[in-house]
């Protein structure tokens, strides 16, 4: 079961991350200054389906192609989906109370692997040469 602590630990514990936090407190990793997860705002485009609300408790992990984005969005768990803010956008989306049916494994992968397409080759190739993803 992953929690948003692992997600803040698994994040800080790859090469050059680093976190910052909204006034708000919503959470975003970057690696080199460049965004690979954090958790949106709340927008016209994610509402709650019982209640038409905005949803304030999204994550978003870029990953690596559209294809990699298609499988995890066919995970007949229904963690990942997206939003027609994201078409064309190699991203998936994740409510935070999902993150409880992801293994700790998974969210290692998946946080590793949105981290892998942001990050400068050279720190990733280092970074790959001792560690298997996936």
């Amino acid at each position: 079961m992953a929690t948003l602590a692992d997600l803040d630990e698994l994040a800080l514990a790859l090469p050059e991350t680093t976190k910052e936090v909204s006034d708000d407190g919503r959470p975003a990793f970057k690696v080199h200054g460049k965004l690979f997860c954090c958790q949106r705002g709340r927008r016209p485009d994610a509402l709650d389906a019982a209640t038409g609300e905005r949803l304030d408790d999204v994550l978003m992990f870029r990953v690596a192609d559209l294809d990699v984005k298609e499988l995890l969005l066919a995970d007949e768990r229904g963690i990942f989906f997206t939003t027609p803010h994201f078409d064309g956008y190699a991203a998936v989306l994740v409510r935070i109370p999902q993150l409880a049916r992801l293994e700790r494994d998974e969210l290692a992968d998946l946080v590793a692997e949105a981290w892998l397409t942001r990050a400068q080759k050279r720190v990733a190739k280092a970074w790959l040469a001792e560690h298997t993803v996936g």
